[in-house]
């Protein structure tokens, strides 16, 4: 197992890939390139997901992920969020972390405005995961309608 991380590793720091764009970036949809269909798609989905591994990809620029691409779809988001649900929500709780460092990134926070999308994250982690938030989309409608309340937030609003 530890052979087939480091040959992953490997292959996505060096291959010049780009993510699928149903399943996202990460060691499944390097593992699982080249194949089509449903299967294939959702185990790369499954391995990005399981292994969490996008986080990294996306902030070392590896694993066929890119540090400098955009979100510009919901459902692009809605599956990073998805894949990160876990790692959002603990963030989330504390203001901090990788994860939600990167939704920030992926949303279009600049860096002058993080601290205060981190502390309003924190300060209504309660309603954006409340217990009737139970997919990725309903978390980020609730993380949306938060920061649509403030000010400083608003203009970062992803529909």
């Amino acid at each position: 197992m530890k052979k087939i991380l480091a040959v992953v590793l490997l292959s996505g720091m060096s291959a010049v890939a780009f993510a699928d764009p149903d399943v996202g970036c990460g060691a499944g949809t390097i593992l699982w390139a080249g194949q089509s269909g449903v299967v294939p798609k959702v185990l790369a989905a499954t391995t990005n997901g399981t292994l969490g591994n996008q986080t990294f990809g996306i902030s070392t620029g590896t694993l066929g992920c890119q540090q400098n691409g955009a979100i510009t779809s919901r459902v692009r988001l809605t599956m990073y969020t998805g894949s990160n649900i876990e790692k959002l929500a603990r963030d989330m709780s504390v203001g901090q972390g990788e994860s939600l460092n990167v939704l920030a990134d992926l949303m279009g926070v600049p860096q002058t405005d993080k601290p205060a999308f981190f502390q309003a994250a924190r300060d209504n982690f309660g309603t954006i995961f409340a217990p009737q938030n139970e997919t990725a989309g309903q978390v980020l409608d609730a993380l949306n309608a938060v920061m649509a309340q403030d000010a400083q937030l608003a203009g970062y609003v992803k529909a």
